[in-house]
């Protein structure tokens, strides 16, 4: 037996901050002009908002506004928590994208479009969860997922501010079945609801606010999770067992957060964006950057091969890894690990060449496949980019004139399990119905 462990943050902590503001800059200009080039990096610190990067559009958009509404959004509205929509300070330092960058990107045939960078990206799914994640991410994705919906609805645990983090450790059998949840951490910002003036010191007070947190964290958060969330009866077993250690705010005070207590860059959180440590990583972020920079692209492409391969019935579990060369459009190499979990005979090299056959892997054809040139990325920026459920969604948008624009998009398109019949007849031929 041996145990897993991965942690997932809230939309308030200081690096998802800094990551909304990225890809919501990015979706305003996508809006206007569906052909930006964008590199957008985000830093929030106590009071201040400091926008950077490379852009190359017809567009034109309001920095300042635009940071302000993702920060009210999130629920930084009140002069207490240091950081606050209405003052912080918006400083902009995004130029012109590289003409030596762009020369290697553009192509007057649009499929020959060479990738943005160099680099490897990685997908990864298994089946242990009924989104193919990792069960400790998804838990986790959950826990402060749900805390926000309890914070935003203002009726249950009314002391709740913006920044939070969760961290789910499971025990696994030595076959890779989850048969126990280990540990629950939470640590969650709150007001200052007890007062050293009520409780007689400052220690009585902290002592009686962490007692009150711990127990709505276990009577009313877990509970709702496992309504809202568990979806299957495998887990609800888990919850079920009562063995589980739990851990809250274990710093025991945690008034002073967000980014007032931390400060916040874009692209800090890319294992929470991705598989929690499962599989594997290639090291570039994804918010702030539009589809043609494979760090982005070719890690949802990743992701889309893997989850459908492994729905298809081909392997319980895969890793996808695709390399690329900048300004080339054909990917340099495309690996599969399926750790000895496979259902074919077949080598992983042999999977990796059927896959490369199957799918167009050339920036441009993926981006058109996923319908990448979309404003659908601020949705992205906090709870994982992975495992999420494909919807369709109305978004508005307001340019510098006052003019508003309706735009219908889909919302996580390499999530869709729409090659499922495609690989099974390609890998399982006559027998791929039966």
């Amino acid at each position: 037996m041996y145990l897993f462990t991965s942690e997932s943050v809230s939309e308030g902590h200081p690096d998802k901050v800094a990551d909304q503001i990225s890809d919501a800059v990015l979706d305003e200009l996508l809006a206007q002009d569906p052909q930006s080039k964008v590199a957008c990096e985000t830093l929030v610190t106590t009071g201040q908002v400091i926008i950077a990067g490379e852009v190359k559009s017809e567009a034109y958009v309001d920095l300042p506004t635009i940071a302000r509404r993702t920060i009210k959004r999130i629920g930084y509205t009140k002069e207490e928590y240091l950081f606050s929509a209405d003052s912080c300070g918006v400083l902009s330092a995004i130029h012109e994208q590289s003409p030596d960058i762009n020369r290697g990107v553009d192509r007057s045939e649009p499929m020959e479009q060479g990738a943005g960078d160099q680099g490897m990206m990685f997908g990864y799914a298994n089946n242990e969860t009924d989104i193919y994640m990792p069960l400790p991410l998804a838990l986790a994705h959950d826990l402060v997922s749900v805390l926000a919906e309890i914070r935003r609805e203002g009726k249950e645990m009314s002391y709740l501010r913006p920044d939070a983090k969760s961290q789910v450790t499971i025990l696994y059998d030595d076959n890779d079945r989850a048969v126990a949840i280990d540990t629950i951490v939470v640590s969650t910002q709150h007001d200052e609801f007890v007062s050293k003036e009520e409780a007689g010191s400052q220690e009585k007070a902290d002592a009686l606010m962490l007692e009150k947190i711990r127990k709505d964290i276990i009577e009313i958060l877990i509970p709702r999770l496992i309504r809202d969330r568990v979806k299957t009866p495998e887990v609800r077993e888990l919850f079920e067992k009562n063995q589980i250690k739990y851990y809250v705010n274990p710093t025991g005070k945690f008034v002073i957060g967000g980014p007032a207590g931390d400060t916040g860059l874009t692209g800090r959180k890319i294992i929470v964006d991705t598989y929690g440590g499962k599989g594997a990583h290639g090291g570039g972020a994804f918010s702030g950057k539009d589809p043609s920079k494979v760090d982005r692209s070719a890690a949802y492409a990743a992701r889309h091969i893997a989850k459908n391969m492994v729905a298809a019935g081909v392997s319980d579990e895969m890793l996808v890894q695709l390399s690329y060369a900048i300004g080339v459009a054909e990917p340099i190499s495309v690996y599969v690990n399926t750790y000895g979990r496979k259902h074919i005979e077949m080598s992983d090299g042999e999977i990796a060449r059927k896959i490369a056959e199957i799918f167009d892997l050339r920036p441009r054809a993926i981006e058109e496949r996923l319908k990448l040139r979309n404003p659908i990325y601020e949705e992205t920026a906090s709870y994982g980019h992975m495992g999420r459920y494909p919807q369709t969604l109305t978004k508005t948008f307001t340019n510098i004139n006052g003019e508003t624009k309706q735009m219908e998009v889909e919302l996580y398109t390499w999530e869709k399990l729409d090659y499922v019949d495609t690989i099974r007849q390609a890998f399982f031929g006559d027998k791929a119905g039966k």
